[in-house]
Order: C-alpha cells, then sequence, then structure tokens
C-alpha cells in the first residue's frame, strides 16, 4: 500500500520529518517496504496484513500515526451544492441479496463538466501509483485511497429505467468491462444491473457500457458493502485483481459507505454540479457493535509489564475505540465496525502492545503464579505401578478401545461386549472387554518385524455390559512376555522367558505397592491352558489371572512362540488401602545366616512352604528367602528338594553360633511338624 506523506497531512497535522515519519510506521508494526521522493512528496510503501482493511486507505494510516503521536485526527465537512429534488427522483434502488450487499448507498450529481483533473488531485492520484483520466473517476480513487472505502461512478443517462438492481447474474448473461474485454457471467457472481442487463460486476469492475465519458454530464455514486468471500471468488474465476476488489476481500468498513459518498459528491460540486436531497441508504439488517472485555490485570499479565491505566484508555480512545469503565480497571470496549480483526481480550493487549513499545517489553518469561495442585492417589499408584514394570523389562503400549467382534469370539471373555453405534470399521465395531487381545496384535506386529522378544504391558479401561441398560467400564493392567529376553549382564547370552518371569514381577509389583497378602491359586481359565494358569488373589479375593496363553488362541494370531500373559482389574486393587511402608535404622551388628535343605511331598507347592515359614516364631530370625528347588534322579519318587536361607541378627549386640544353633533346631522342629519335611 502507497502512502502520501502530504495527503497524510489532510487528516493530520505532521510536526515530524518523513525520514521520522518511516520510523513511525516501522514502530506500531506498519513495515516501510520501501521510500521514494515523487514531486516533492515523500510516498512509502508499507507492508499491509489481510485483517488489517483499515490500512488500505490514508485515513486508517493516519489514525494510527495520531495515536502514536497523542496528536488530533482531523475531522473535515464536505459541503454539498443540493438539488431541489430527492434522489429517488431520479433512481430507485433494489437490494436482492442481502446477504452478499449488506449495504448500498446512492447519490445522483446533475450538471457536471468532465476534464482533466485540477493539480493537487492529480498529484494525489500519482502518488499512489495511478494515471489520471479525468476528474470524476479520479475523484472516485482519490475517494478509496482516502478512505479504504471503494466507490463507482455510473453515468446517469446511461442507465435503463432509472433502477440499479443488485441481483446475481443470469445464466448466459455477459459484460463487457471498463478494460474492453468480454466477460460471461455465472449465475454464483453479484452484479449491479439496471432493468435490462448487467452494468458493473459488484465490487470487481464497472461496465463499459455505463461508464463515465467526456459527454457525461449527470452522475450516479455508488457507495457500497458487499460479501468477502463473494467478491473473492468472483475476481478469482474472471481473473480479475482490482484495487476496489483487493479492498472488498479484505472487509470494507460497513458504515464508511455514507461518508464515501458524500465526500464524493461534495468534490464533484467543484467541478460545476450539484447533488440530489438526501442519501439514498439502504441498510435492512442493521449489525450491531461488538463489546469486549479488557482488565489493566490481564494486560499486566501477558505482556509481563504494569501498563499504566491512563495509557491504555489514550490509546484505544486515538484507534476509535469507546470504553466504558465498568469497575476500576475493568472496561467494556466497544470495537468499531472499520477494526475487523479485534475480537477478544488479547487483540486489545496486542493493541496496546505495539503503541507501549516492544522493546520496552522485558524480554524474558513472564511470571506465573503457579499453585499446587491436589494430590491424586490413584495416579500415583499408576506411576509407581508402572515404575515396577519398566524395572523389569517391560515397555508400555497404548491401544485403541475398539475391537473386533470376531476376534472377540475367540478369547470367550464371558463379557457381553458393547456395540458402537457409528463405527469406523466393520473390525473395530465394538469396545474391548479385555487388554491382552490388544497385546496379543502388538506382540504379532513386532515379531513381523524381526523383532526377538516383546515384553510389553497397558494401563486401560475395558468396557462390557452388566445388565440391558447398565454398563461397566474397569480400568484393568495388561502385561504380556513372550521370546528372548535381554540378559542382566553384558556375558550373559539371551534367555527365554517364561512364566516366572512374569509371576516375578506380578508378585515385585504388588509388594512395592504395599500389598503383602499376595496369593495364588490354580484354576482353569479360557485364555490359558489348562494346569498352566493362576488366579491373582488379594487377601482371598480375586483381583486377575495369569498363565501361558492357550495354544488355540497364539495360532489365530499366527504366533508360534510361548506366550505368557496376565490381567489385574486395577479398578478394584487401587480401592484397596495399602500397608503403609516403615523405615528401619540400618543394623549397627552383624548378621548371620544358614542353609537348610528339606524334602516334602511334591504336591505341596512353593506357596505353601512360603506361608508356613512365614509362620515360624523363631528368636532372632530376621528373614528368610527359598534360593533351590530340585526334583530329579537322587530325589525319591513323589519327593522334591527344597533349599531355603534363614538371616538372624540381634539388635543390641553380635549372636553367638549356639544361640543360632538353637534357632535352627527350633525352624527344624516346627517344619517337621506342619510339612513333614526330611532333611537331607
Amino acid at each position: 500500500m502507497k502512502i502520501s506523506y502530504d495527503w497524510l497531512k489532510e487528516f493530520v497535522d505532521l510536526t515530524i520529518s518523513p525520514e521520522e515519519l518511516a520510523h513511525c510506521f516501522n514502530q506500531i508494526g506498519l513495515m516501510v517496504e520501501s521510500v521514494e521522493k515523487i514531486d516533492g512528496d515523500t510516498v512509502y510503501e508499507i507492508e499491509t496484513y489481510a485483517n488489517r482493511p483499515d490500512t488500505l486507505g490514508h485515513l486508517g494510516v493516519a489514525r494510527e500515526i495520531a495515536t502514536l503521536l497523542d496528536l488530533p485526527l482531523k475531522t473535515k465537512n464536505w459541503p454539498l451544492v443540493e438539488l431541489s429534488q430527492v434522489t429517488s427522483d431520479f433512481i430507485d434502488i433494489q437490494i436482492m441479496d442481502s446477504q452478499l450487499c449488506p449495504r448500498y448507498c446512492g447519490l445522483v450529481v446533475k450538471g457536471v463538466k468532465v476534464g482533466p483533473s485540477p493539480d493537487w488531485l492529480r498529484k494525489r492520484i500519482e502518488a499512489v501509483g495511478l494515471r489520471p483520466i479525468n476528474n470524476v473517476v479520479d475523484v472516485s480513487n482519490y475517494v478509496c485511497f482516502s478512505l479504504g472505502q471503494p466507490i463507482h461512478t455510473f453515468d446517469l443517462n446511461k442507465l435503463g429505467g432509472a433502477r440499479i438492481i443488485v441481483r446475481k447474474a443470469r445464466k448466459g448473461e455477459t459484460i463487457r468491462t471498463l478494460e474492453g474485454s468480454l466477460v460471461e457471467l455465472s449465475p454464483e457472481m453479484l452484479v449491479i444491473a439496471d432493468e435490462t442487463r448487467p452494468v458493473a460486476i459488484a465490487g470487481v469492475i464497472g461496465g463499459e457500457e455505463s461508464g463515465i465519458t467526456e459527454e457525461t454530464s449527470d452522475v450516479f455514486i455508488e457507495s457500497a458493502n458487499f460479501d468477502p468471500v463473494s467478491i473473492r471468488l468472483t475476481a478469482k474465476k474472471l481473473g480479475l485483481s482490482t484495487d476496489a476488489s483487493y479492498r472488498f476481500e479484505r472487509g470494507v468498513d460497513i458504515n464508511a459507505a455514507p461518508l464515501a459518498a458524500t465526500m464524493a459528491a461534495s468534490l464533484l460540486c467543484a467541478f460545476g454540479g450539484k447533488v440530489s436531497k438526501g442519501l439514498l441508504d439502504v441498510y435492512p439488517n442493521q449489525k450491531k457493535s461488538r463489546t469486549v472485555p479488557l482488565r489493566l490485570k490481564r494486560i499486566a499479565e501477558l505482556l509481563g509489564v504494569e501498563i499504566p491505566a491512563e495509557f491504555v484508555v489514550k490509546t484505544l480512545t486515538g484507534l476509535g475505540l469507546k470504553l466504558k469503565e465498568h469497575k476500576k480497571n475493568v472496561w467494556a470496549v466497544e470495537i468499531p465496525s472499520f477494526r475487523v480483526d479485534l475480537e477478544r481480550e488479547a487483540d486489545l493487549i496486542e493493541e496496546i502492545a505495539r503503541f507501549y513499545g516492544y522493546d520496552k517489553i522485558p524480554s524474558e518469561v513472564t511470571p506465573v503464579k503457579s499453585f499446587e495442585l491436589p494430590s491424586d492417589r490413584k495416579r500415583e499408584k499408576i506411576w509407581r505401578l508402572k515404575e515396577v514394570l519398566f524395572h523389569h523389562g517391560f515397555d508400555e503400549v497404548i491401544n485403541f478401545s475398539f475391537a473386533d467382534p470376531e476376534k472377540e469370539k475367540i478369547w470367550q471373555t464371558g463379557r457381553q461386549p458393547i456395540q458402537l453405534q457409528n463405527p469406523i470399521s466393520s473390525r473395530s465395531s465394538i469396545l474391548r472387554t479385555s487388554l491382552l487381545p490388544g497385546l496379543i496384535e502388538n506382540a504379532v506386529w513386532n515379531f513381523n518385524r524381526e523383532a526377538e522378544g516383546v515384553h510389553i504391558f497397558e494401563v486401560g479401561n475395558v468396557y462390557f455390559w452388566v445388565e440391558d441398560d447398565v454398563h461397566e467400564e474397569n480400568l484393568c493392567l495388561g502385561i504380556l512376555t513372550t521370546g528372548l529376553r535381554e540378559p542382566q549382564t553384558w556375558n550373559e547370552p539371551k534367555k527365554e522367558t517364561d512364566f516366572f518371569i512374569l509371576k516375578g514381577a506380578i508378585e515385585d509389583l504388588f509388594c512395592y505397592l504395599g500389598f503383602d497378602s499376595l496369593s495364588f491359586e490354580p484354576v482353569d481359565h479360557p485364555f490359558f491352558e489348562s494346569g498352566q494358569a493362576l488366579k491373582i488373589l488379594l487377601k482371598n479375593d480375586p483381583v486377575g489371572h495369569l498363565g501361558l496363553l492357550k495354544s488355540e488362541i497364539a495360532r489365530s494370531y499366527e504366533l508360534a512362540k510361548p506366550v505368557f500373559c496376565a490381567e489385574i482389574d486395577l479398578s478394584m486393587l487401587l480401592q484397596r488401602q495399602p500397608k503403609p511402608f516403615s523405615f528401619k535404622p540400618i543394623p549397627k551388628f552383624p548378621g548371620t545366616s544358614r542353609d537348610l535343605s528339606f524334602l516334602v511331598d511334591e504336591n505341596i507347592c512353593y506357596q505353601e512352604i512360603h506361608r508356613q515359614l512365614q509362620r515360624l516364631n523363631v528368636p532372632y530370625l530376621e528373614g528368610f528367602e527359598i534360593y533351590d528347588r530340585f526334583q530329579g534322579k537322587s530325589i525319591p519318587p513323589g519327593k522334591v528338594s527344597f533349599s531355603v536361607r534363614f538371616f538372624f541378627r540381634h539388635q543390641t549386640r553380635t549372636l553367638q553360633a549356639e544361640e543360632v544353633d538353637r534357632a535352627m533346631l527350633d525352624i527344624t522342629s516346627q517344619l517337621k511338624s506342619s510339612l513333614k519335611i526330611q532333611l537331607r
């Protein structure tokens, strides 16, 4: 957009040099791209923005400069030499589509002498890069570049039926433009027509047949407002880009139309014309002004600097906004129609920042008043749960909650799935009732990409119907391990995962969460092989299950490796109160350990032995661990060997060997009584 220094002085009394004015433009974001001297005037090429149509005229730019320099904006009266007849005696205006043309203003000027423009007008037109044509056309361009409101002038005597009709083009209609080209119109284009034909393409270009010539004496002034989208589509389809369409595409001020028509009529009076009485202003659906709240406190929060309230009021008032203070430092700001870019509080604060000076705003992170979030015990437990599984080498996955009905039948979960009313696919038409199918698909995906082992878990919801109209949503934990596991040290080979890797991780998980009454019980489960499935019990209440995946299920997914998996109901688990953690000081005295190997009946499981060892009531016994289980040719048939290491310590002195020997005899005696053990 070309801006003339001398032209700006028609709107504001500039007291600074042209060089200083260029710096002012840059300061408020109207970046100067070039500066040139033309006939004693200084012309700036400034960068304009799509959301700032108000800067496409000298008035809008002058308003910005006046606000920055704290100068008043000039107001000018536009006197008219009027005829005795009213405008409606000469012309009638009809708008057939008020959405595409919300406002249309018109005046008639009779007796205009068409000829060359005076020097001042020619100088203004040439300053913005236009070629002077005649005084009537040059006045139109002068008004457009002054106010940013395009206008068009018609030869009144060439309008058929003394009527202006704003309508959509009819199929097959054509128009010869002012540029001399014949254009075929389409029905979605808006045109200005008389009673017989289109005389202009609305908001784009006028028609040659109704244009101003040297023989013109009576002029009809059109000053209207058009829908930006409609104008852009029309201009693009026709391959026409004019000063008018450029402005209408960006949203011209709907309230500028009456002033533009009056201004043009006043200037034409200087060329011998007289104006009809009363502006014809067709404005069927008047738009209400927008109001945006503004808080001084919020300005400081966003900018990181305290802005005086007086500066806020002065700046926004200078820009044409109206402020009404509801309470101290809180305003309701009425947005003028020419500022289409101001929609919310942050936009107003940006205006304050522009005129305050970005260089005065500290380049540092704005301090934020933080507050401590309330603790979420459930979330904390889930994070601790994940930490344990990460430690055991499991990776977290997140799967979709959708499931394939055909795959769901394979698992036989015993739960009625919830059907989706609008599924994205027939293979994703229900909600999952278990996490394990998704984990199996993850394993298949990784094995197909040459993974050696897959060790993953997921925390997510499962869904199912409880009754006809009642559904349940449970948070669960699914764990899967299959294939090779990474060694714990560099010199160990990779080993196949097994049932006890999974069981050990679950035991460690429950221990870390503070649940010490965990137990397992053999069970038949539809997911797992017979005899290789366990029910997970917490204080004798079932909370999950684990085991070796059934070979039929594995084959349906084309999995050849053994797959061990578990599913735990976290909704039930996280509701329970865990045992509080306790801490003991580091022992001051040394401890000692003794090993005991014994035989028991093979039908006695490890869990029973562990339970009996926990019940031992022996002095100085600090703990124990089972470190070996053996069954082979050297062991009598029907028997199995266990080796247990016992730890002893006295809290106030060093234990004597005789005391430990007596404790071991006591342990042996109790185990013979409870488990019928035989010493090896």
